[in-house]
């Protein structure tokens, strides 16, 4: 048996999605920016898949931007707004659980003399919306605030954090390529200004996402070439999959209260599981206030790293944390940003449940998990400790 539990780091591939693409690899195989006929078809395309898209989160088509995914979106928010700012001081604001798309870039931008402001979460990973308002300086040119988080899976307060931004006239960007699957994302009621997504979070294609940025928002260019999405973003124009990402995010708006009630059930029975009949497990995140499919727990005395190796032997995919970070030995930044110690931090795992997941398989992964805890603890000298057998004094 093979089970998939990693649908945080990425989806399968939708097979209608698949069959959407197919056609513009071969026969529609025309540029975008070319004026033939071949060219008007694959820009008929893009046209309509803009206003699929739009329509998904209550946008105009003129308001979306494609990008190659959602580590370009969150690069181009931070650093254009940082280009078109005529603010002789820059400062931004943003949270210590960002992903590294975010962090990264703000570390970059540091070296250009922008501050930056990290916000510190509460122990269940919330941000205090009234600590926002205080952080905004004569400075402040934009506020990144992520919709979800793609490790601990909470949701964070984004209508308050707009709204305090908008009143004092500081551009608001949230990242929400976690959030998109399972969420309803309306930009106007939120008052976002830009959002970023990727198709491959909510089973589309790797190399395609989005920059929502609403008119009137000024944003500087991030790659520079030809004409391409109104002069602001150069690159030929990859027809197969901006198809393929409207395809994916129009059925996953069809389905979303379905399977988001499935997947909760599932993700709620596995948790309540864990709790009452493994011992010394803490699940991370607020319990309400999450991603419907998000489990992340750690199990203390024993290595995360161990757990997840024992597991794919046994054919479950889990993840110790972000795949961005997955090459890094270095505790998660969001569960230390939670004031978890760092030797528990390195035994966390996350459990991503999808669209496909069945209770036979989250029983399955159960009995192994519980099976490996058991099994690294009795090798574990920490465990033998804390139970007062060991030679620890």
């Amino acid at each position: 048996m093979k089970i998939y539990l990693d649908n945080s780091a990425t989806t399968p591939l939708n097979p209608h999605v698949l069959e959407a693409m197919l056609p513009f690899f071969t026969d529609k195989f025309g540029n975008a920016s070319s004026i033939h006929s071949f060219g008007r078809e694959a820009n008929r395309a893009v046209s309509e898949a803009r206003e699929i898209i739009a329509e998904c989160i209550n946008a105009r088509p003129s308001e979306i931007y494609f990008t190659s995914g959602g580590t370009e979106s969150d690069n181009w928010a931070l650093k254009g707004a940082v280009y078109v700012s005529k603010n002789k001081y820059k400062h931004i604001i943003t949270t210590q659980i960002e992903h590294p798309a975010i962090l990264n870039t703000c570390t970059e931008l540091e070296k250009q003399n922008v501050e930056i402001t990290y916000m510190n979460p509460s122990k269940e990973g919330m941000i205090n919306p009234k600590e926002l308002s205080n952080l905004i300086t004569e400075n402040t040119i934009l506020t990144s605030i992520m919709f979800a988080n793609n490790e601990i899976g909470t949701l964070q307060p984004i209508k308050e954090a707009a709204t305090i931004c908008r009143e004092q006239s500081v551009l608001f960007h949230t990242d929400a390529v976690q959030a998109m699957d399972s969420q309803k994302i309306d930009v106007k009621e939120l008052g976002i200004d830009m959002l970023s997504m990727s198709a491959h979070k909510f089973y589309g294609p790797k190399g395609i996402g989005v920059l929502f940025v609403k008119t009137g928002s000024r944003l500087g260019k991030l790659i520079n070439g030809g004409e391409q999405e109104r002069g602001l973003r150069a690159g030929t124009t990859p027809t197969p999959l901006i198809v393929g990402m409207a395809k994916a995010l129009e059925i996953s708006v069809r389905d979303r209260e379905k399977n988001n009630q499935r997947i909760l059930r599932l993700r709620n029975m596995f948790i309540d599981r864990v709790l009452s009949e493994i011992p010394y497990v803490y699940l991370n995140g607020n319990r309400e206030n999450r991603l419907p499919n998000n489990v992340n727990l750690s199990f203390a005395f024993i290595e995360g790293e161990s757990v997840l190796m024992r597991l794919d032997l046994a054919g479950i995919a889990v993840s110790s944390g972000s795949a961005c970070a997955s090459g890094s030995l270095e505790a998660s930044h969001v569960i230390l940003s939670l004031g978890v110690k760092e030797e528990l931090a390195h035994s966390t795992i996350r459990f991503s449940l999808g669209v496909d997941t069945t209770e036979q398989q989250m029983d399955y992964v159960f009995n192994v998990l519980k099976k490996t805890v058991d099994d690294l603890r009795r090798m574990s000298p920490l465990y033998d400790y804390e139970k007062g057998i060991g030679s620890y004094v």
